[in-house]
């Protein structure tokens, strides 16, 4: 018998013998065995590499989808506006609570898309992952406010919205936020 272990022979009727390098042998085999092995099934276990992404088309993918909600907003278009929006969106408004629920960012969209609104957004920055599965975009807001009584009011300010592929390939805001460069009235 072989102590693998100590790399001596052992006779189970009499004591080990030394000298006998038969059990490094095959300890040393049996690593080797492993090792070899080990590599092959790390190979056969990991997953394929994916794909790599067109940054630019993603990019490019995001700005018309940006730019096709703003003219919706524009058109006052208050189920295509909606229809950008993830089902697990975040809208954060400014001076208002944020807006989870698909209920009450329609009731914030119905008054920005009040008659007496005109509201349009140009992205200015948009950012992708490496991944491809994640956009942000950055731009800039004008909406002008028409008041019964006095002169329009024209507000323009900044925007950040956070896009996210879908299953089905498209592209929705999973995030959305703006804020007016002006100061607040008081």
């Amino acid at each position: 018998m072989i102590d693998i272990i100590k790399g001596t022979d052992i006779d189970v009727t009499s004591s080990p013998k030394e000298g006998s390098k038969a059990g490094f042998v095959v300890a040393l085999f049996l690593v080797a065995l492993a090792a070899a092995g080990g590599g092959y099934w790390v190979k056969t276990i990991q997953s394929k590499p994916a794909p790599a992404v067109d940054l630019k088309a993603v990019e490019q993918a995001v700005k018309d989808a940006d730019a096709q909600w703003s003219k919706a907003a524009t058109a006052r278009s208050l189920d295509v506006v909606l229809s950008y929006y993830s089902g697990d969106a975040v809208v954060l408004p400014p001076n208002a609570e944020m807006l989870t629920s698909k209920g009450d960012i329609t009731k914030a969209w119905m008054t920005l898309l009040d008659p007496a609104n005109t509201i349009s957004w140009t992205p200015m920055y948009v950012e992708v992952a490496q991944s491809g599965e994640m956009v942000y975009d950055v731009g800039s807001y004008t909406m002008v406010t028409k008041p019964k009584k006095g002169k329009p009011e024209t507000d323009h300010g900044k925007y950040l919205s956070v896009w996210k592929k879908q299953a089905d390939g498209s592209w929705k805001a999973v995030a959305d936020t703006w804020n007016s460069d002006l100061l607040a009235k008081k």
